[in-house]
């Protein structure tokens, strides 16, 4: 019998488009012998689910309102210990348009849906899911949480100053402030974001204003970094779990301008071919062009960045070499990559269908080894004083 994944892919996120190329590769690739594939679409508003068979084509979505009117709005429904797909308003119960579901495939980027929210949705109703759980998909979004859990792990990463929508109440004094602790040049990023959204380089006071204002239209908390001026930078990617880790080859980025864009990963790739292959398109060297000792130096800290945060199924790890003293630092953590980053495990002779058969492997794993675990114990509580709680121990 056939393994069901659900796919869920899209949501309320600035990289909903994304997420849909992302998905659309994945499903493609995935073992049809082995599992039985349903596309479960979130829409841009959030918090509704459809599906249709139309859904594993990238074309069917030019016209979103007009595929959504083919397809079937689901919602997901847990009965008797499993988890069912049903029609949204179902008049009762029954085998018809009904789909028991064995583990969800959640391939999603960005805030409101990589950051532990689908994450915990799906913990709630107890189903199976590939990749991170909840809190490691937390730190991995929150740039300033993970950090702060890098650095206690022993991780190189740049220092950053903090600030929130309500410390820009005083831009003078944020813009001061880094003037003096930083100095310029500086990276502006929004802390819960990818795909470069929001993120600018400033070299000056009216530049950082510009970058400050840009980053917290996407977000209301802001981390701004020193940039460095001669920089490389080198993707790793990592799949395993809490048990074991496995590193990918190492890429260099090949992109026109001091930031990898958003336009440099996913549009600039599917110009004159009117199709975008998401980040397997981009323009990259792999192997990266460095030495030895410097590959296995990221391949081991991305291993170890992998496990301090509690990664689980496949990560992306990204890091920067400064030209100017050869130092390495780890710049963030990508725990649903742009193409689950296939790309950078084919070199080591894992197919990408292999790697999507070993993330789902690593969820059945996962939530065999919880049902072991006790989350409750028979209490009287409720029974004590006539059912009158006082709150005293």
């Amino acid at each position: 019998m056939k393994i069901r994944v659900a796919v869920l892919f899209g949501g309320k996120s600035v990289e909903h488009e994304v997420s849909v190329i992302s998905a659309i590769q994945a499903m493609d690739s995935m073992n049809s012998d082995k599992y039985d594939i349903v596309p479960v679409y979130m829409t841009k508003a959030g918090g509704e689910f459809y599906t249709s068979r139309e859904m594993r084509s990238t074309a069917s979505f030019k016209d979103i309102p007009a595929l959504l009117k083919k397809s079937r709005r689901v919602n997901f429904l847990k009965r008797d210990g499993r988890v069912y797909l049903v029609d949204a308003t179902p008049k009762s119960f029954s085998k018809k348009n009904v789909l028991a579901i064995d583990v969800a495939f959640p391939i999603v980027h960005g805030t409101n849906v990589e950051d532990g929210t689908l994450a915990g949705y799906l913990k709630l109703l107890g189903l199976p899911v590939v990749g991170c759980d909840v809190l490691s998909s937390a730190l991995g979004m929150d740039k300033y949480a993970s950090k702060i859990i890098l650095r206690e792990a022993g991780i190189p990463v740049l220092d950053c100053l903090y600030f929130s929508r309500r410390d820009y109440l005083d831009p003078d004094d944020v813009i001061s402030k880094t003037e003096s602790e930083i100095g310029y040049p500086v990276i502006v990023k929004p802390v819960n974001l990818g795909s470069s959204v929001g993120i600018s380089k400033a070299v000056s006071r009216d530049k950082l204003a510009t970058a400050l204002d840009l980053a917290f239209t996407f977000s209301d908390r802001v981390i701004i970094e020193r940039a460095i001026t001669s920089l490389r930078e080198i993707n790793c990617a990592v799949i395993g779990d809490g048990n074991s880790a496995e590193a990918s080859e190492c890429e260099e980025p090949l992109n026109a301008g001091d930031i990898l864009s958003y336009e440099d990963k996913y549009i600039d790739g599917s110009k004159g071919g009117g199709k975008s292959s998401g980040m397997a398109s981009l323009k990259r060297r792999i192997p990266a062009d460095i030495s030895p000792e410097m590959r296995e130096t990221i391949r081991a800290t991305a291993c170890r960045a992998f496990t301090a945060l509690g990664c689980s199924g496949v990560s992306r790890i990204d890091f920067m070499i400064d030209g100017d003293n050869g130092k390495l630092y780890l710049n963030e953590i990508n725990t649903i990559p742009g193409s689950l980053a296939f790309y950078l495990f084919e070199p080591l002779g894992i197919k990408y269908k292999e790697l999507l058969d070993r993330m789902i492997s690593i969820a059945l794993k996962r939530a065999r080894d919880e049902e072991e675990i006790t989350f409750s114990f028979d209490s009287n509580i409720l029974s004590l004083g006539g059912g009158k709680f006082t709150g005293k121990k």
